[in-house]
């Protein structure tokens, strides 16, 4: 069983920054891939970014050179650095992982950019 804790959400105005954590119960480094997904109020949840077990990274197109995935194995800590936030990026961020075929989520965290 993996647990995911998710921090370093908030409220932000529009061009500002943040910085999400999310920490595994488990080896990261052992992980298929772990990602950031998000869900705005009506709306599905979607992937913003992903980042495999050999550190290969995706990212939706609408934050391609804004935010930037990352992991510390060490710390077994996923990051994901949030810079030129807009409002559209408003939503509850889900950490999760891919681990022996099954998926694991965090409880969310909700970042909230302010026009």
């Amino acid at each position: 069983q993996v647990q995911l804790v998710e921090s370093g959400g908030g409220l932000v105005q529009a061009g500002g920054s943040l910085r999400l954590s999310c920490v595994a119960s488990g080896y990261i480094f052992s992980f298929n891939s772990m990602g950031w997904y998000r869900q705005a109020p009506g709306k599905q949840r979607e992937l913003v970014a992903r980042i495999t077990r050999g550190g290969t990274t995706t990212y939706a197109d609408s934050v391609k050179g804004r935010f930037t995935i990352s992991r510390d194995n060490a710390k077994n800590t996923l990051y994901l650095q949030m810079n030129s936030l807009k409002p559209e990026d408003t939503a509850v961020y889900y950490c999760n992982a891919d681990h022996l075929s099954l998926a694991y989520w965090g409880q969310g965290t909700q970042v909230t950019v302010s026009s």
